[in-house]
C-alpha cells in the first residue's frame, strides 16, 4: 500500500466519523444551521426586508419569508451584480456562478466565502465515504479526470464569475493535483468537440483509475477513445475502477457505458448545483444519496402534488415521509431564501435521511392531468429495456395533443444505438405499461381513452448532440430534460430525422 493510500484510508476513517455525528442528529442539526442562517444575514438588506430579527421559528420564517424562484430572487441579485455589498448575505459573494435561465436569460447565482468551501468537501467526502465503506484505495495512485467546464472566469463589479464546475476546478485539493487530468490548457478549451478530442489525446496513454462527469458527456468522452483505439475503455484503462457522476439520473445509461468499458465500475452519485452541494451517495448498497444537513442549507419541502396550490404546506426535515414526491426548498449561506431549486426529490430512508432526485417541478407532461414525472418515464425505460437487446443512446417524451389521426398520445423520442432483434411495438407496449403500473392519473387516461398508447419515433444518430449544439448547449452541465409539457424539443428532434 503506498503511502497515499494509507493516508486516503486514515482521512476516510476520520471525516466519516464526522458526518456520523451530524447524521445521527437530523434535527438538531438542522436547528442549528437555521438558527446560524438567520442570525448571519439578520443586518442584511434581505434580513431587514423581512423582519429577521422578529424570526426565531420555523412557522416565523414561513410567515415572512415567502418562496421564490431567481426571477423573484432577481432584483437582490442585480443589486449584488452591481457590486453592493450585504444584500443578500454579509460582505460580497466571492463569485457569481453563471447559468442559463428559462425566462430570466443569464442567472448569476452567488457563492460567498461561507458557501463555497461545501462544494469541493461535498465532493472529497463522497469518495472518502466510499473509501471507507469498500477499503478500495488503490485507485488514488491512478489518474483522475473530471470532465467539467471550463475554469476561466471573467470579472463583473469586481466580482468573479464563470460556469460552477470551473471555479470549483480551481479548488481541487493540491495532493490531487499530480494525478489530475486534463491539463488546464485543454480544460479552457470552450468547444466541447474539441475539447473531448484532446482529452482523448491526453488520456489515452495514462493509468486513468477514476473519471468523473455527467453521463452523456462521458458517453462522448469513451466512444471517441475507442474510435482513436480500437479498444474498450477498460482495455485502456486496465485499472479504471470508479466513474464518479451527477446531474442527471446514471440507470438509463449504466448499460450503455458498461458495454463501452467492457466490465462494470463502482459508481458514486453526487447532487451538486450551482445553488448549493445537496447530497452524496454514502453506501454501495443502501438507496439514494445523503442529504447534506450540515453544509449551510436549510431544507423545507413540499408535496409536488400541491406546489401549485395558492398556499402550499412547508415542511421541515422531521415531517417528510418515504416515497413521496417533494419540491426542495433551500435557505443557504449563499443568501438564498426560500428559493426553490426546480427540484423534486423523495426520501429513500429516513435513519439517515437519503434522498433521490426524482425529477424537476417545471419538467412534466400534465396535458391532460396526468402529471408524469421524470422518475416514471426513465423507470419505464429500464423495465422495458431489461432483458433485451435494445440498446438506447437517448430519449425524451412530449405530449402529442393534436395528431393528425386519432386520440391524443406521448410521443417518445428515442435515439437507438440498436433496435435490438425484438419488436419495436412490443417495446413500446412494455413501456407503456410501466408507465400506467407507476401512474394511476395515466393508466385512467388510457382505460377512459382519453389518450392511445404511447408511441415511439425513432431519432436519427447524433440527433441529440446536434440539437444540443444548435442550442449553444453541448457538453459541460447540461443535460436534456427527459420530458416536456410542451413540444418544443420534440418537434425540432423530429425535423433533425
Amino acid at each position: 500500500m503506498s503511502l497515499k493510500s494509507f493516508g486516503a484510508k486514515i482521512f476516510a476513517s476520520y471525516i466519516t466519523g464526522k458526518i456520523k455525528k451530524w447524521a445521527d442528529h437530523p434535527i438538531e442539526t438542522q436547528q442549528k444551521v437555521f438558527e446560524k442562517l438567520i442570525d448571519a444575514a439578520q443586518y442584511t438588506n434581505f434580513g431587514n426586508d423581512h423582519h429577521f430579527d422578529k424570526i426565531k421559528t420555523h412557522q416565523d420564517f414561513v410567515k415572512h419569508v415567502p418562496i421564490r424562484d431567481y426571477e423573484a430572487l432577481k432584483p437582490y441579485v442585480d443589486k449584488m451584480v452591481a457590486g453592493e455589498a450585504d444584500v443578500l448575505w454579509p460582505g460580497k459573494p466571492l463569485y457569481f456562478a453563471k447559468t442559463s435561465g428559462t425566462t430570466s436569460g443569464v442567472k448569476y447565482i452567488p457563492l460567498t466565502k461561507d458557501s463555497m468551501k461545501t462544494h469541493p468537501n461535498s465532493a472529497r467526502n463522497a469518495i472518502l465515504s466510499y473509501i471507507a465503506e469498500t477499503g478500495n484505495t488503490s485507485f488514488v495512485d491512478g489518474k483522475m479526470i473530471f470532465l467539467q467546464g471550463s475554469p476561466i472566469m471573467t470579472e463583473k463589479n469586481g466580482i468573479k464569475l464563470g460556469r460552477l464546475s470551473g471555479i470549483v476546478a480551481h479548488y481541487v485539493p493540491n495532493y490531487l493535483q499530480k494525478n489530475r487530468l486534463p491539463s488546464l490548457e485543454t480544460n479552457c478549451i470552450e468547444d466541447w468537440e474539441h475539447k473531448v478530442d484532446k482529452i482523448v489525446e491526453e488520456t489515452i496513454d495514462q493509468d486513468m483509475t477514476l473519471i468523473g462527469g455527467i453521463p452523456p458527456w462521458v458517453q462522448m468522452y469513451y466512444e471517441r477513445l475507442i474510435q482513436k483505439s480500437g479498444k474498450t475503455v477498460g482495455e485502456l484503462f486496465k485499472n479504471y475502477q470508479l466513474f464518479v457522476y451527477g446531474g442527471v439520473n446514471y440507470e438509463p445509461y449504466r448499460r450503455k457505458l458498461e458495454d463501452l468499458i467492457g466490465r462494470s465500475v463502482d459508481s458514486i452519485e453526487l447532487y451538486p448545483a450551482s445553488e448549493g452541494f445537496f447530497a452524496f451517495q454514502d453506501s454501495q448498497t443502501e438507496k439514494g444519496m445523503l442529504l447534506q444537513l450540515d453544509n449551510g442549507i436549510f431544507y423545507e419541502f413540499i408535496k409536488a402534488d400541491e406546489f401549485f396550490n395558492e398556499n402550499p404546506t412547508r415542511i421541515t426535515l422531521k415531517d417528510v415521509q418515504l416515497d413521496v414526491n417533494y419540491v426542495m426548498i433551500i435557505s443557504t449561506t449563499a443568501g438564498l431564501w426560500a428559493y426553490n431549486i426546480g427540484d423534486t426529490v423523495i426520501f429513500t430512508s429516513l435513519k439517515p435521511y437519503r434522498v433521490m432526485v426524482s425529477g424537476r417541478i417545471k419538467h412534466f407532461i400534465s396535458a391532460f392531468g396526468e402529471h408524469v414525472i421524470g422518475k416514471e418515464v426513465e423507470q419505464a425505460m429500464l423495465e422495458a429495456s431489461a432483458g433485451t437487446d435494445i440498446k438506447v443512446t437517448e430519449f425524451t417524451v412530449a405530449p402529442q395533443v393534436a395528431p393528425q389521426s386519432g386520440l391524443p398520445y406521448h410521443e417518445w423520442m428515442i435515439e437507438f444505438e440498436n433496435e435490438g432483434t425484438g419488436d419495436l411495438d412490443a417495446f413500446a407496449k412494455a413501456l407503456d405499461t410501466s408507465l400506467q403500473a407507476q401512474n394511476s392519473y395515466y393508466f385512467d387516461l388510457i382505460e377512459g381513452k382519453v389518450l392511445q398508447p404511447l408511441k415511439i419515433t425513432r431519432v436519427a444518430k447524433d440527433g441529440f448532440n446536434e440539437y444540443m449544439k444548435s442550442q449553444g448547449k453541448l457538453g459541460g452541465q447540461n443535460k436534456i430534460p427527459r420530458l416536456s409539457n410542451d413540444r418544443k424539443i420534440a418537434d425540432l428532434l423530429a425535423v433533425k430525422q
